[in-house]
């Protein structure tokens, strides 16, 4: 059931005079006062306590791979690639495989009886499409096998201020989802919004009941900033994880979106953050070919 507009309008106005109300934007970033990740200590614990973390800089889960979506959306990705993220994921211990529909019946019987779970994508990478659609598709990559979906928002209906439609969209994936047990991610495509619009974005989220905000799908004009993340963890606060993805190529810029509160990180070079974190130094190339 979706809420009243005037209802998501009025937390909205709250969040955002509670944001200007803080202090004012720094200097290294043009974001909302406190999103530096070098000021971010009191916010560190949000998302950061669900791995036993303690809220001062510099420390990082020992097991980073539990972090790591390991990713492969490449629409030329072939089968052998797939069935070597999948080995990769196995061996490292990554948290998800992140694949297009089409491959998760494949990925879910490679990884069965192993840690790692199959997350897939839903209305993507525009997420224009109609809300039964993707509610369609959850439903049926959930009877595949997959157990977590990322969708991405209808970004011209946020832009046209249409919340109604924006949380329906987002309603009926979760619905689909959570009727087979899946956890459901919102991609709010960060980097085609301003700042008032990723607020109401995560607003619209938290009310249709999703699990976690994600910054980007990786195919638009530019991927996750440690700003984003710690903008999007001030608003959705400790009750739904946010999920770091797009451009984050090394440890060093999983860390910097950890430290600014992201609990999870999509990336196709999963097995190089592995290996730096291990001091090992990383191949090439993974089988995601980035």
């Amino acid at each position: 059931m979706t809420h009243d507009p005037r209802l998501v309008e009025a937390v909205v106005r709250a969040i955002l005079a509670q944001l200007q109300a803080e202090e004012p934007p720094c200097a290294c970033h043009d974001a909302a006062g406190g999103c530096c990740p070098d000021r971010m200590g009191r916010l560190l614990g949000h998302g950061a306590e669900r791995f036993g973390l303690q809220a001062r800089a510099g420390l990082y889960p020992s097991d980073i791979a539990r972090l790591i979506d390991h990713t492969l959306l490449k629409p030329e990705a072939s089968r052998a690639q797939i069935e070597a993220l999948c080995g990769e994921a196995r061996e490292h211990g990554f948290a998800t495989v992140c694949v297009n529909p089409a491959w998760v019946g494949l990925c879910e019987g490679l990884l069965r009886g192993s840690a790692t779970r199959v997350c897939t994508v839903v209305g993507f990478p525009l997420g224009a499409t109609l809300p039964e659609v993707k509610a369609f598709e959850a439903a049926r990559v959930v009877a595949l096998g997959a157990c977590e979906v990322d969708m991405v928002i209808n970004v011209g209906a946020l832009k046209s201020r249409d919340y109604r439609l924006v949380e329906r969209d987002i309603a009926g994936v979760v619905e689909s989802s959570r009727k087979g047990g899946a956890l459901v991610k919102v991609i709010i495509e960060a980097a085609l919004l301003d700042d008032d619009e990723k607020v109401r974005a995560c607003v619209l989220a938290k009310t249709a009941g999703a699990d976690f905000v994600k910054t980007s799908t990786g195919f638009g004009p530019g991927g996750a900033t440690a700003a984003d993340v710690a903008l999007m963890r001030r608003v959705v606060g400790p009750e739904m994880g946010v999920k770091a993805a797009g451009g984050v190529r090394d440890l060093q810029s999983a860390k910097a979106m950890i430290a600014a509160g992201a609990d999870r990180i999509g990336a196709s070079v999963g097995v190089k953050i592995v290996q730096e974190s291990q001091g090992v130094a990383p191949a090439a190339r993974g089988a995601s070919g980035y």
